[in-house]
């Protein structure tokens, strides 16, 4: 028996046995470091994991673990004590934030860390467990810990703010993780002692080359039903990226024409360049949902042999697709998918581009728990023309650091491929390697030409058109896809083509699960050659797999038209006839105010400079890469990215985590999730409806409401009487909370076509 009390860090498990502290912070410095084995501040995150929970010796804190106290912060201390005595300040912010959140990186917030000003700095609500450190320490000691001075550290200087914002945002992850492992060891624990859980499957990157060849061969080649022109690009494309595969690790581009098998091409690229250079792991972020879907839909056919989760699937939709899933929701290999959902710890990541970057710039423990698995690791990023200007310098420059100093690679993969090497200086300023990615497929341009599949018909001479006029042409043309730029304008041209058949909506109207089955619905009227009109938004834009011999777009952004583009004969079909898809992008009668006729005023910005280049040119070709150099570069010089965003760019200069968390959003966050009963899965919303109302909601509603919810902008003046506060479970019925982002749709104001329809909707809806 020791001859002093022994510090516990967490209460007993089912099987009795407590977590001694001396275990668990000797464990999570292990953890830790071994997370951060290949970087220069290993010893900086080992230490971070000794001192996290340096505040659990406090005399006050074990009668916390034994329900006598409460409202302790634990944390500060070790935070302290990194700061002053070791200088380690990445650590001390990491120690600080592990329960928290990352604060303040500022020379004025740091003093709030000095000893004599922790009892009046900590949170509202909390008190310093013990502020006597060196009577912790005398306890430290006792248990028989010590701790080095790290060799070196995350910060050695501060000029590079993006560098030094990302450089402790992975420490820190390494330290959640490593936390949030061995305490769940520790309660999954038997008689036997802590069992952790078991990690993810192994990443074998001959194997999986192999089953990406195989599946080449059988379900790709044999079963294709393109044109002979296609399939010789797509082997150039294929041939390319093996080729590319050995370069050296760092930024890329891949600029392939759509319908060239860029999918499949990229993933041999992170295969291959992975094996290489011996990376850990392929994470792909795609925009959109309808993306992924049909992306994981294909990895799953490529990988279907290999053993669970080597495929993870981190978004909102994922584990909602399969019958056997929702059958068995609570299946082992379902719980371990949510679990690796934490962290990462898989071979391959399919997530969306708002969970990847918008954890790169969080300082919640939960969304930077994972970042230390993209150390190592080849990040493809699918349709990178998403990316939103306002935050394209702060975004290169992270990523760009991330490549340059963890040895990862980035690769930026589109049809229309935009200029953010001309935005190498400002990136610079906030990361040295600045962004100069390597092309992997320099011969590019050929492939376009190969693969001219339509031709475009620009309006002339100010040519405008109706939607009546458009409705009646649309209902005399047997399959024809029409993009619009607004919801509002989807609805209008529907309403023309109310009395014609075949007639499909696509929009975020729609909860997930109505989009794919018309989605399914489209595929198979096309397939057959029977009447299809779908009648859409830019969410049919980004890589959706749809094949049209006609579209009509709304003129826009040249992006946005030339991804229209990609949805007509994109299977070349039609050149075996020695004809073209037809793109005819037309000018809609509208109010002449742009709020009226496109979505945000960027949109309205590169819908211009399309414009101008059009009326310089006469016409603008869609199959040559250097017209889009071209319209960025203008775009850029007229937007000036690098000017935009200015908070944020003031709160990483200040590495001010809390306010780089609230400005970095890709997507706009004043928006709720509505529960809509979709009639196909009717018996779904009303079971969620009903366990809502009788238990409240929780994650796991949240989890499987996923697929039945549709994204409203939340009103100025007050949310509408159609939409039904959720009540929180973990309120009682005396004292009942409401959640502010989740609602349920009362009243029939969900349809079979238009999705949700309320009576004041437009002015609600996200186009």
């Amino acid at each position: 028996m020791p001859d002093h009390p022994i510090f516990y860090a967490h209460s007993a498990n089912d099987h009795g046995n407590w977590h001694p502290l001396k275990t668990h912070l000797q464990s999570v410095g292990s953890l830790a470091k071994e997370y951060s084995t290949d970087t220069v501040w290993a010893q900086e995150s080992e230490l971070a994991g000794l001192l996290h929970d340096l505040g659990k010796y406090a005399a006050r804190f074990q009668m916390r673990l034994q329900g006598k106290e409460s409202g302790l912060d634990h944390w500060s201390q070790g935070a302290s004590l990194a700061l002053t005595e070791y200088r380690a300040v990445a650590a001390a912010l990491a120690i600080q934030g592990h329960h928290i959140g990352l604060q303040r990186g500022s020379k004025d917030a740091l003093r709030g860390l000095l000893p004599s000003n922790l009892s009046a700095t900590t949170l509202p609500g909390l008190q310093i467990s013990d502020p006597d450190i060196e009577q912790l320490l005398s306890r430290v000691q006792q248990d028989g810990l010590t701790f080095q001075q790290p060799a070196s550290y995350v910060i050695s200087t501060w000029t590079q703010a993006i560098a030094a914002m990302l450089d402790v945002r992975l420490l820190f992850s390494c330290l959640v993780d490593a936390d949030f492992l061995d305490t769940e060891a520790h309660f999954n624990g038997n008689a036997h002692g802590k069992q952790p859980r078991e990690p993810g499957p192994i990443f074998d990157p001959d194997a999986a080359l192999a089953a990406l060849d195989a599946y080449m061969g059988k379900q790709v080649r044999q079963a294709s039903r393109a044109d002979a022109k296609v399939l010789t690009a797509r082997e150039a494309l294929w041939g390319a990226v093996g080729k590319a595969a050995p370069s050296d690790t760092g930024a890329f581009t891949l600029t392939a024409p759509t319908g060239s098998g860029k999918t499949l091409a990229m993933l041999r690229f992170a295969l291959e360049h992975a094996k290489h250079h011996r990376l850990k792991r392929i994470v792909l972020a795609v925009p959109f949902l309808t993306v992924i879907e049909q992306t994981a839909r294909i990895y799953r056919q490529v990988f279907a042999d290999f053993p669970g989760n080597f495929v993870l699937e981190h978004h909102s939709l994922a584990g909602l697709g399969e019958e056997s899933e929702r059958q068995d929701a609570e299946g082992a290999q379902e719980r371990q998918r949510r679990l690796l959902t934490e962290n990462w710890d898989v071979p391959i990541v399919l997530t969306t581009n708002v969970q990847l970057l918008e954890s790169l710039f969080s300082n919640r423990p939960s969304a930077c728990r994972k970042l230390h698995r993209l150390m190592e690791s080849v990040i493809l990023f699918d349709e990178a023309q998403s990316l939103p200007q306002h935050l394209a310098v702060p975004t290169l420059a992270a990523l760009s650091h991330l490549s340059h100093a963890y040895r990862s690679s980035v690769v930026f993969a589109t049809a229309t491929q935009p200029a953010f090497d001309t935005l190498h200086e400002a990136v610079a300023k906030q990361a040295a390697s600045g962004w100069k990615p390597a092309e992997i497929v320099p011969g590019h341009p050929e492939l376009f030409k190969t693969l001219k599949r339509v031709q475009v018909r620009w309006p002339r001479n100010n040519e405008k058109t109706s939607w009546p006029d458009l409705a009646a042409t649309i209902a005399q043309t047997h399959q024809v896809l029409v993009v619009c730029n607004l919801k509002r304008h989807a609805l209008a041209l529907l309403d023309g083509l109310k009395d014609t058949d075949g007639v499909f909506h696509l929009s975020t109207n729609l909860c997930a699960e109505h989009r794919r089955a018309v989605l399914d619905r489209v595929r198979k009227c096309l397939k057959h050659g029977q009447p299809c009109r779908l009648i859409s938004t830019q969410c049919v834009e980004a890589g959706v797999d749809v094949d049209f011999p006609v579209v009509y777009r709304a003129f826009a952004p040249l992006d946005a038209i030339a991804q229209a583009t990609g949805r007509c004969n994109r299977e070349g079909r039609m050149n075996a006839q020695n004809q073209l898809g037809e793109v005819i992008v037309f000018e809609p009668e509208e109010d002449s105010n742009w709020r009226r006729r496109y979505p945000t005023h960027a949109y309205y910005q590169a819908t211009e400079v399309t414009r101008t280049m059009l009326a310089n040119y006469g016409e603008l070709d869609i199959n040559a890469p250097e017209v889009f150099r071209t319209y960025y570069q203008k775009l850029y010089d007229l937007s000036d990215p690098a000017s935009q965003n200015a908070e944020l760019n003031q709160a990483i200069t200040e590495l001010d985590f809390v306010e780089i968390a609230r400005h970095y959003h890709l997507i706009d966050q004043n928006t709720f999730q509505l529960l809509v009963p979709w009639g196909d899965r009717w018996s779904d919303f009303a079971a969620l409806r009903s366990e809502a109302e009788r238990e409240g909601i929780t994650a796991g509603w949240m989890r499987r409401a996923q697929g039945l919810a549709v994204s409203v902008y939340r009103p100025r003046d007050g949310m509408p009487a159609w939409a039904i506060p959720a009540r929180l479970k973990r309120f009682s019925a005396a004292n009942v909370g409401v959640s502010d982002e989740w609602f349920i749709l009362e009243g029939d104001y969900y349809h079979d076509t238009l999705g949700l329809n309320p009576p004041e909707g437009p002015q609600l809806f996200i186009a």
